[in-house]
Parts: C-alpha cells; sequence; structure tokens
C-alpha cells in the first residue's frame, strides 16, 4: 500500500543524500595498511558511500576470499565471475592488519562463494580464530552468506566464536528473484533462526535496504519475520544504484521517514536499530552493539 513512509518514484538524488568525501592522514593510512595486508574490503568493491567517512575514522569492513562473487544480484557492485580458491595466509594478514589499525571491534564479511563445499565457512571460521589470537580483546562480527542453507556450515562459523553474527535480508520476499537471484527469503530467516538454536549468546543482525519498490506492509511483516526468528538487531539503509547497469532506485526515503521507521522495528521488538539513508550493514556496528548492551 502507499503509507505515510512511502515516497514518490524519484527524478534526482535528493539533497540529504549528497555529502562530502573525506580523506586526509588516517585515509591515507588505512589504505596502506590495506594495501600492505593484500586484503580487500567491501567499503571499496561495494562502493560504500560511507568509505571516506569509516576509512578517515581508521576503520574499515573486511571482505574475505576474494572480490569476485559466484551469485550476481542486481543491487551489487562486487563483480561477479569465477575465483581460486580461498588464500590460506589470508586470516593470519588480515588479523595483523586489524591489530595494526588497533580496532576493538571489527566487521567482516565475504563475498558468496557457492563453489566452494562448504560455502567458505571454514575460512570464515580461521579468520575468526586468527583475530582473537591476535587481539584477545576485539569483538567480531561476521557477515555471512546462507552457506546454501547448510547447517554445518553456519555450526563451523559459530563455533570459532563470533560476537555478533551477521546475515542481511536486503529486501521483501517479492522482490527475491529481481534483486537477489539465487537467494532465498526463507532460507535466510531460518539460518537466523537456526542461529538463535545453536548458540542463542550469539546475538544476531540483519539489513534491509529501502527504496527498492516494497510496500510498508512488506517491510512490517519483515520485521515480524525476524523477530520471531530471534533477530535482535537492525539496520535499515537507501538503496543506492551502483551503476546504470544495476536496479534503479524506486524512491528516495527521507530521513524522517527512517527515523519512523526505526521507532517501528523498536515497537515491533527489536533491541537496536541503526535506520537512515547513509545507513549500512556494518555502519558504526560498533555503536549499535552499544545499544543493544
Amino acid at each position: 500500500m502507499n503509507g505515510p513512509l512511502q515516497d514518490k518514484t524519484p527524478s534526482a538524488k535528493p539533497p540529504w543524500l549528497k555529502r562530502r568525501i573525506s580523506s586526509g592522514s588516517i585515509y591515507q593510512e588505512v589504505l596502506g595498511l590495506l594495501k600492505k595486508g593484500e586484503l580487500h574490503t567491501v567499503c571499496e568493491e561495494a562502493l560504500c558511500p560511507n568509505i571516506g567517512e569509516c576509512f578517515s575514522q581508521g576503520t574499515a569492513t573486511f571482505l574475505i576470499m576474494g572480490n569476485r562473487c559466484t551469485r550476481n544480484c542486481r543491487f551489487c557492485a562486487i563483480a561477479q565471475g569465477p575465483q581460486g580458491p580461498p588464500d590460506p595466509k589470508e586470516p593470519e594478514r588480515l588479523a595483523e592488519t586489524v591489530k595494526a589499525m588497533a580496532l576493538k571491534y571489527v566487521v567482516i564479511t565475504s563475498v558468496t562463494r557457492d563453489d566452494l563445499c562448504d560455502g567458505g565457512a571454514s575460512h570464515f571460521a580461521q579468520t575468526i580464530r586468527a583475530v582473537h589470537k591476535e587481539v584477545p580483546s576485539i569483538m567480531v562480527e561476521v557477515l555471512i552468506p546462507d552457506f546454501q542453507g547448510h547447517d554445518e556450515s553456519l555450526k563451523t562459523v559459530l563455533e570459532a566464536g563470533p560476537d555478533v553474527l551477521n546475515h542481511n535480508i536486503e529486501t521483501v520476499p517479492r522482490l527475491y528473484p529481481i534483486v537477489r537471484p539465487g537467494a532465498f527469503y526463507e532460507r535466510s530467516i531460518r539460518l537466523l533462526q537456526r542461529a538463535r538454536e545453536l548458540y542463542p549468546s550469539v546475538p544476531t543482525k540483519s539489513g534491509l535496504m529501502l527504496g527498492l519498490g516494497e510496500s510498508d506492509d512488506e517491510v512490517r511483516r519483515i520485521f515480524e519475520d525476524l523477530i520471531s526468528a530471534g533477530c535482535m538487531m537492525l539496520t535499515l539503509g537507501q538503496y543506492l544504484q551502483p551503476s546504470k547497469h544495476h536496479l534503479s532506485v524506486k524512491r528516495y526515503v527521507t530521513p524522517d521517514a527512517f527515523d519512523r521507521w526505526k521507532m517501528i522495528a523498536l515497537r515491533t521488538g527489536f533491541k537496536a536499530v541503526a535506520s537512515g539513508p547513509f545507513v549500512r550493514s556494518s555502519y558504526q556496528a560498533h555503536q549499535l552493539y552499544r545499544n543493544l548492551e
């Protein structure tokens, strides 16, 4: 339905989505450390609009197992295509970089690796353990793919001891065939539910993009499904078209509407919610975790 949270189809990017690109010495230092460690970030590969802000604050979201994805989601700027096996030395290099950056909280994600027998779960586990070994006090959040619904892969990641397990729903079920070909809404919901059943002490988190053509009622139903699955944290952000080859933006959601969505999400039962045009799944992740506490 068209309700108070829906905006008109856009003709041009609104002023609240225009921002200055940050840089400076800390930004350059982060770039240098990433280059030295031969590491990828989702900030760079996915063309995140927050890269300047995050790098300038000395943080980044690491992308493991390469920079090419086996799926071809039509919202994502990460390249698609064949990929070699994961680099066995990557976990150690990433851990050393995390220590050099003096991070207290780190987010680690990956491309989707449907070509690997475990979806890359063992590489996630090795990376988590390497980071904890190098920086015992650090908190590790992992943003994982769906592992094609395999419980054993999910267990492998959870047994490595992440502090937060994140898996993005991304959009409403009706739009999955268009937005996320190769993914299934029910499978993602079940993954979050199984994570809570297997390791109830590990909080779960998910994220949703707005502006792809979803209705208000569909968004509310996702909130209810996530709460039923035991999800505790939620991020809501504006979908932005990475290139002319990707899905177009159907609407721009106003900052006030994002504020209202946050209140609705909290009333639905989420313990911590980040909601705004520039919010992404790993944006200010440590602060969101503090809100959970």
